[in-house]
């Protein structure tokens, strides 16, 4: 398929609905994702209409030209300018989770990501943080990370204060030696303690959320 026959298809599919519940949570696209998917399993891996679909200036388009691009191919600047240009939050969390984190460059652009002064950025640095938390924390320095956590966490804008939350609360899950630490920030600073959970969800509040993961580490 050419990329204008992407563009056919996907215009056919948005659905005005979802779109508009998509819009209260920043996105700007009405496809739903299990058919975006099932679309990029059909296109299997293109590279280059993956790299013609990300260029051009719809949401859609983008999600479905992570689905079916390379990650390993990007260079590190490549990588860093998408980013940059990824400032809806499905679009973003799809970047991070499904291209950058499976790229050799992640720890260079983490560490560079981490302190950015735009906070889609810096949300970026904060999620591949917690990721290595949680799967190779080995030579970070969680103290550091806490310190950082307790001191901007409260006032930091929405998306990096939700990335350093998610990190907060995975350091007390899976470090018990700073469980009491991680507990303590969390009540003290009270960060989503309000934030609306459907019944059966865990809470993104973080003291709720570790002790909730724990449980079930343990039975």
């Amino acid at each position: 398929m050419t990329v204008d026959e992407v563009m056919a298809e996907l215009a056919e599919l948005d659905n005005p609905a979802m779109r508009a519940v998509n819009e209260k949570h920043g996105d700007d696209h009405g496809v739903n994702l299990t058919t975006l998917r099932a679309l990029a399993k059909r296109l299997k891996t293109q590279p280059e209409l993956a790299r013609q679909l990300w260029d051009t200036d719809d949401s859609a388009a983008k999600l479905l030209a992570l689905l079916i691009c390379r990650p390993k191919i990007f260079d590190r600047d490549a990588l860093d300018a998408m980013i940059r240009q990824a400032r809806t939050p499905k679009v973003h969390d799809w970047l991070v989770n499904y291209v950058v984190k499976k790229n050799p460059h992640a720890e260079e652009l983490r560490t560079t990501w981490f302190a950015d002064p735009d906070p889609v950025v810096a949300s970026a640095g904060w999620a591949l943080t917690t990721e290595r938390v949680a799967k190779r924390p080995e030579g970070l320095d969680l103290p550091h990370l806490l310190d950082l956590i307790e001191a901007q966490m409260r006032d930091a804008p929405d998306r990096v204060q939700w990335a350093m939350n998610h990190c907060l609360a995975q350091i007390g899950i899976d470090h018990p030696e700073h469980r009491t630490r991680a507990l303590d920030i969390g009540e003290r600073l009270q960060v989503l303690q309000d934030y609306p959970t459907p019944p059966g969800c865990t809470s993104p509040f973080a003291p709720l959320w570790i002790a909730e993961m724990v449980r079930r580490q343990n039975t």
